[in-house]
């Protein structure tokens, strides 16, 4: 009887590594690869992260309070903005890196950890500083998800589909804002201060298990190559899903173009402009009430951390089907109407929600409020996926890019305004929301002049009527083109 060799041993060894690599990769290639199974981790990013975000807000004043710090609405706005700074100091640089490499994973796993690590660092800070530290962290973790996550999205899905599916991943936002505030109260309130991070260090892992199981298959973002040249072995026997190999040996994207560059030419187009004034408004309005909101409850019904979770609960839960609804239907209408009709709902219900005569009508304004402002995520995203589709040398993620950076924007100087004008004008809270509502005012009729494929100004000058028929960038007549998208030279 033959004694096998060490050559014979170690051959063993590697053709059983080999098969056992080759069958974790090719394991579930068809639906890990699939723009469904894409959307629901990308929608898992979204709630994890929103989940993270909102589940402190309700509890840090009065942590802050335990902490012996005064002026707590000042304090709170800075927080807010740290985590703005944060985001928005990092999503130029994202954006311009996801456009260079090929893989949108990596970056993904890569903001997962950043977001767990600020968790930890944020439930053991023992001064301000490192909250804020910590604070800034998380914005950058976030970040991954909010460029990087929706251009995967972008890349995967046909455009016949894309607003419901970028619906889909961004109804997470709502439900994220909808279960944060509560779960903090009640954890903080029963459980002490770390409990609520505990959650968000939980959910933030399985996101990782979801991160890590995408295939990516951006193949129809590549060159288009022959039938003879797609159809090769590698191809694996379930019709034309492609096997690791395959997407593994698949082309490198060609280099992008500059930073500035792209820049520049979604300076010059007023589509991409008015859509950044509406992403800089929603931060805006974002950033104030996060910092003012528990204050306000606080000090006008007294309500504590626990009861001031159950209000924002009351107050966002008519909000959560609207993401998908009006992506849905942005894909068939467009978007433009849907996102002038949500702006110019919203406004008065920020008038009603400055009366402090009752709290029931309080909660039902901010409700309203709530659900008008839920409606134009969606189409807002996919207008800007219409903007990257319409310039050439502008990707997915750097129009998303330019969604997180006008975002994070926002919501930086939001709870410095909010935080100011609470703290040192006599009808602060007042004051917070007339600016707010001549700020949605503004675009309000951003939108109405340069949103969509035809603009509802142009479609009411140039044809009598609003039309709700969804008109892709070939159908566009030439002053459409000429009004709305500049091409890259």
């Amino acid at each position: 009887m033959s004694v096998p060799t060490d050559d014979t041993t170690v051959g063993a060894a590697r053709t059983a590594w080999n098969a056992l690599h080759k069958a974790w990769f090719s394991w579930g290639v068809r639906w890990r690869s699939s723009y469904w199974f894409v959307t629901f981790v990308v929608w898992i990013g979204v709630l994890t992260d929103l989940i993270v975000y909102s589940i402190i807000v309700p509890v840090i004043p009065f942590q802050l309070e335990k902490l012996g710090y005064t002026s707590v609405s000042s304090l709170t706005g800075w927080l807010m903005f740290t985590y703005s700074i944060g985001m928005a100091a990092s999503t130029l640089f994202v954006s311009m890196m996801a456009e260079s490499y090929q893989t949108r994973q990596m970056p993904l796993l890569v903001g997962n950890a950043v977001l767990i690590g600020s968790q930890v660092m944020f439930m053991e800070a023992p001064t301000f500083w490192v909250m804020c530290l910590a604070r800034a962290l998380q914005g950058i973790g976030s970040t991954m998800v909010w460029v990087v996550g929706l251009a995967l999205i972008c890349d995967v899905t046909p455009e016949a589909q894309l607003g419901r599916q970028l619906g889909l991943a961004l109804s997470g936002l709502t439900i994220g804002t909808l279960l944060g505030p509560p779960l903090g109260g009640v954890l903080y309130a029963r459980l002490g201060w770390h409990s609520p991070f505990v959650l968000g260090i939980i959910l933030a892992g399985l996101d990782m298990i979801g991160r890590f199981l995408i295939i990516e298959d951006r193949r129809g973002s590549l060159p288009a190559v022959s039938v003879a040249e797609q159809e090769t072995p590698e191809m694996s026997e379930v019709g034309r899903t492609p096997s690791r190999q395959s997407l593994a040996s698949a082309p490198v994207f060609a280099p992008p173009p500059g930073f500035l560059r792209v820049l520049g030419t979604l300076f010059k187009s007023s589509r991409a402009l008015s859509a950044g004034f509406v992403s800089v408004s929603y931060g805006t309005l974002a950033g104030i009430q996060d910092t003012i909101l528990s204050v306000h409850l606080n000090g006008v019904w007294g309500l504590t951390s626990e009861k001031i979770g159950v209000v924002m609960l009351a107050a966002v839960i008519p909000t959560i089907f609207a993401p998908p609804i009006t992506g849905w239907l942005s894909d068939r209408t467009g978007t433009a109407w849907i996102m002038f009709f949500g702006l110019i709902m919203m406004i008065p219900w920020c008038g009603a929600m400055i009366v402090e005569k009752s709290l029931g009508l309080f909660i039902a304004s901010y409700a309203l409020q709530s659900l008008f402002l839920s409606t134009i995520v969606s189409p807002l995203v996919s207008e800007l996926a219409a903007v990257s589709r319409s310039i050439d040398g502008v990707g997915y993620a750097h129009v998303h890019g330019v969604f997180n950076f006008a975002f994070g924007v926002g919501s930086a100087v939001g709870p410095i305004i909010g935080g100011q004008l609470y703290d040192h004008v006599s009808k602060g809270f007042m004051a917070c929301y007339v600016f707010l509502m001549g700020v949605f005012g503004v675009g309000a009729v951003l939108t109405f002049v340069y949103a969509g494929e035809e603009p509802l100004a142009f479609q009411l000058w140039h044809k009598g009527g609003i039309s709700l028929t969804n008109k892709k960038d070939s159908e566009r007549s030439p002053e459409t083109a000429s009004v709305n998208a500049t091409q890259v030279a």
